[in-house]
């Protein structure tokens, strides 16, 4: 086994069962004290006004889907029907081989998360079998279209978004750095290493990357799609029919290739190999760091680290990578499944329809600082001037890789695990590449796929 494969096997369970910890982020304009039942007050009934006592729902999910503000909900939800959560957080490199063991197994838990997608839904998840259709809901028509697309099949509506799907993943900085230092926004990745090389020139880390958690590093390579798209007009087309590789497109290699050369040159630090995405927004606030790549309410996060830090300080720009200008949309995210199978359908439609009310999606927004819209037509908005020029400055757009390319998501950690090797040296580009191929092939024909059989 690789030492990289092996420092990301190492990731221990995380037991979240009841736990609120500061870590989710809130605004600053919502006082704290604020329970939810301020927030959801009346929302819970769920179309029942009796109690169902002894009920618990099992609710297994990734690391980092699931915020504190939701399960300050779910326990406000239980005060209200007598309906237990029992939130299961599993590491996220473990993630989606248990919940297909589970699933082949019929031993899924009520609820399961899974990031949505057309392709993957049908293909991985096979979700007409084994999840609930859910376009009867009373929420369902408020989920937007583009969302809703990714969680349907043949029609049908068969998950729930959990997490804001409108931002996208970035690169965040800090002005005051930027600013002191007079360095533009670059916009090409020769200008993107001279931004770091003046940035070192003050004893500066950088950019602050967290290889720890096994998937954030990923978002290097499928994230910048769009750029890869550009170069190879139709190639995504020709990927989901297999009529094209991964491996030996010069795009991917030089993107890999840039990844490297980055934590080479110290851009990423001496830790980015320990560092953790939960310390991401107090490393920025510290100024030890000057960039990270973050979704558009990383700034509200870094102002909850230290409320000296002015959320605004925080701004964003396209990952520069293979000279990228391109901004990176994807309406795919964490979502919520019922099992089919469950005993307790009623009662788990009941939660999904508590998380999806005007109140409780306002909750979230005010207690989840990362949060700017949840996408659902009754959910409020909080984006600021500085993320309203961020999109503005990127007028073309691209979808990223992970919901363009069939069976890419699902491997999502088997990526990080070969992006990981070719930072240690064990692995170079396109051996990365050809894992990513093999991977996607069997997928494929474990889901008979025609275009592999």
């Amino acid at each position: 086994m690789r030492k990289g494969k092996r420092i990301m096997s190492a990731v221990l369970a995380i037991a979240m069962l009841g736990s609120f910890t500061a870590c989710s982020g809130g605004n600053p304009m919502a006082s704290s004290s604020n329970a939810p039942a301020s927030a959801a007050s009346g929302t819970a009934a769920a179309g029942s006004s009796a109690k169902q006592e002894n009920v618990t729902l099992t609710f297994m999910a990734s690391q980092d889907w699931i915020q504190d503000a939701e399960m300050k909900l779910g326990a406000e939800f239980e005060k209200q029907t007598g309906i237990k959560i029992d939130y299961q957080i599993i590491p996220s490199a473990q993630y989606t081989s248990l919940l297909m063991t589970k699933l082949n197994a019929g031993e899924c838990p009520d609820i399961f998360g899974n990031q949505s997608g057309r392709f993957d839904i049908q293909t991985q998840l096979n979700v007409e079998k084994n999840a609930v259709d859910l376009s009867s809901e009373n929420w369902a028509g408020n989920v937007d279209k583009a969302a809703a697309e990714e969680l349907s099949v043949n029609g049908k509506l068969y998950g729930q978004p959990i997490q804001d799907v409108s931002s996208v993943w970035a690169v965040a900085y800090n002005k005051n750095i930027f600013k002191d230092l007079s360095i533009q926004i670059p916009k090409t990745y020769a200008e993107f290493k001279s931004t770091c090389e003046k940035i070192k020139t003050k004893k500066i880390t950088p950019i602050y990357e967290c290889v720890s958690d096994g998937w954030h590093h990923t978002l290097w390579l499928p994230e910048l799609g769009p750029v890869i798209e550009a170069a190879n007009p139709g190639l995504s087309d020709k990927l989901n029919n297999n009529k094209a590789t991964f491996a030996g497109n010069s795009t991917m290699q030089l993107i890999l290739t840039q990844i490297k050369e980055m934590a080479s040159l110290g851009y990423w630090g001496n830790n980015y190999m320990s560092n953790k995405y939960a310390d991401s927004a107090k490393n920025i606030a510290s100024g030890k760091y000057a960039m990270t790549i973050a979704n558009q309410g990383f700034g509200e996060e870094v102002h909850k680290a230290d409320p000296k830090f002015k959320a605004d300080n925080i701004g964003y720009f396209v990952m520069p990578l293979a000279d990228n200008q391109i901004l990176n949309v994807n309406p795919c995210g964490p979502s919520r499944f019922i099992y089919k199978n469950s005993k307790n359908i009623d009662a788990a439609k009941k939660y999904l329809e508590f998380m999806a009310s005007d109140s409780s999606l306002k909750y979230m927004t005010d207690n989840v600082s990362k949060f700017n819209k949840l996408p659902y037509s009754n959910a409020p908005s909080k984006y600021t001037d500085t993320i309203k020029d961020f999109y503005a400055r990127y007028p073309k757009t691209g979808t990223v890789y992970q919901t363009a390319v069939k069976y890419v998501t699902p491997q999502w950690a088997n990526i990080g695990s070969d992006i990981s090797a070719l930072l240690l040296g064990e692995e170079k580009p396109d051996e990365v590449l050809k894992n990513i191929d093999k991977n996607r092939a069997q997928q494929a024909k474990a889901a008979k796929d025609s275009a592999w059989n």
